[in-house]
């Protein structure tokens, strides 16, 4: 073939999957694994670059169904990660489950090893006078349950699922009343153009954000004045930011949805759901109760072993850990602090037998599309990153294709210690390869079989 004919040819397969991967966004279902199907075809005919897979994991990525940054659902998450040769992946969604299903069925089809999770927040009564995780909220947590393994959850704990959904929505319209009276003339209906902007009408403050900004492009002849406003700014200053468009929204998020701002109301007891009930709800669908670790400076995280302890007492078996925030930071001495108090909470997480869940969020524009594993700061912690990685996916594959995950009877009985629980799941993850063929693998084993006896088959 011509030089000229085999360019013509690497643009015309260029351009198809640069198409396909639009369609993976797509919110209809069918168009999004018709394409991941495509785009794996191509792979396996060596006409995508992929990347040699290696040793690094973000555990902890949103997707289109609660806010992801860069618009990924959770086949494109998969795909990023068989394209760009990460060893893991896990997806994380606020308060739904919806993407579950498609995200696990992707990482099957595209041979990605994966885990799923879901967030909220809980007010915990013991901290009731202490900040946690929600800076500026004393009492609330941000909390989440990892290595769910389906979309669907039992008929008894539904409610308690329906319950997130619907708190989350309450909150975000009773803000949106609060914030068209402060913006006017500027305002949005929140059916009309904060909804469709989610696959299933899971919106976020994000969502709002997003529509927000488009309103008042489009009605406001000078954007600058009017935002300068109504956010207390001088026009300058806003000229000045505008142009960066993620920049500006953080800042309306700052001024108008946060603490201090029109459209916030402190949470109390009753704002959001209590750590018994996520756990029960966590626990029935057969995943992992999962503590979540700001930077270890506000007053209730300064107490980290008080509050692990607590949470451990209430069922949690993991923590959740952003490390980019911990280390990544300007100021010398901020980053001095937050990474000794990184290296401290994971000291901290294996003595109590807590494996590690990490990742970069990808909820907010310039986050990491995957953290990085080889910084320096980064080296002395990174088996522990890579660890609770594989405990996820190997009890998400030992669940999801057996019923012998982490929770199940089988595991009470032949592993009852957390810390040795902790080493069978990892070593499992370690052993699976992912797709069919770790599928596989586990029809080999079941429930009579001793872990020695179970892993030993997963070997091979």
């Amino acid at each position: 073939m011509s030089d000229s004919k085999s360019q013509n040819l690497k643009a015309q397969i260029d351009e198809q999957v640069e198409a396909l991967e639009q369609q993976l966004n797509h919110f209809d279902p069918a168009t999004r694994q018709a394409a991941l199907h495509e785009l794996v075809q191509l792979a396996g005919k060596g006409q995508v670059a992929v990347e040699p897979t290696r040793d690094v994991a973000n555990m902890h990525c949103h997707t289109f169904f609660s806010f992801n940054a860069y618009g990924h659902s959770p086949a494109s998450l998969v795909w990023l990660a068989r394209k760009r040769g990460f060893r893991l992946i896990g997806m994380v969604d606020f308060d739904v489950l919806d993407g579950v299903d498609e995200f696990l069925d992707a990482c099957v089809i595209a041979e990605v090893r994966g885990s799923t999770g879901m967030e909220t927040r809980v007010f915990v009564p013991e901290f009731a006078t202490r900040e946690l995780s929600s800076p500026g909220e004393p009492g609330v947590a941000y909390h989440m349950g990892i290595g769910f393994t389906s979309t669907r959850c039992p008929s008894e704990v539904c409610g308690i699922l329906d319950d997130m959904r619907l708190r989350a929505a309450r909150r975000n319209r009773e803000m949106v009343a609060r914030v068209n009276a402060h913006l006017n003339p500027v305002a949005i209906d929140y059916d009309r153009d904060v909804l469709p902007l989610t696959p299933e009408g899971n919106a976020t403050e994000r969502h709002l954000l997003t529509a927000y900004t488009r309103a008042a492009g489009q009605g406001v002849p000078d954007l600058a004045a009017f935002w300068a406003a109504k956010l207390g700014m001088t026009p300058e200053q806003v000229s000045a930011i505008l142009p960066d468009e993620p920049k500006f929204q953080n800042l309306v998020r700052a001024k108008l949805m946060k603490r201090g701002g029109v459209g916030y109301v402190q949470p109390g007891p009753e704002t959001f759901p209590t750590v018994e009930e996520v756990h029960r709800f966590i626990v029935a669908c057969g995943a992992l109760p999962c503590v979540t670790w700001l930077d270890g400076t506000s007053a209730g995280e300064q107490a980290i072993e008080e509050y692990l302890d607590l949470m451990i007492g209430k069922g949690a078996v993991a923590l959740n850990i952003i490390p980019d925030r911990n280390w990544n930071i300007a100021d010398p001495e901020t980053r001095r602090v937050k990474l000794q108090k990184l290296y401290e909470v994971v000291q901290i997480a294996q003595d109590r037998a807590l494996p590690l869940n990490i990742g970069t969020e990808m909820n907010a524009y310039g986050q990491k599309l995957v953290d990085d594993f080889d910084a320096p700061a980064l080296v002395p912690i990174r088996q522990a990153f890579l660890d609770g990685a594989y405990f996820v996916y190997g009890h998400t594959m030992l669940q999801r294709a057996r019923g012998l995950g982490y929770q199940s009877q089988w595991a009470q009985a032949h592993l009852p210690g957390r810390a040795e629980r902790n080493a069978f799941y990892t070593q499992a993850g370690k052993l699976l390869p992912p797709g069919r063929l770790g599928l596989d693998r586990l029809a080999k084993v079941d429930e009579s079989m001793p872990p020695e006896k179970m892993l030993s088959r997963l070997k091979k």
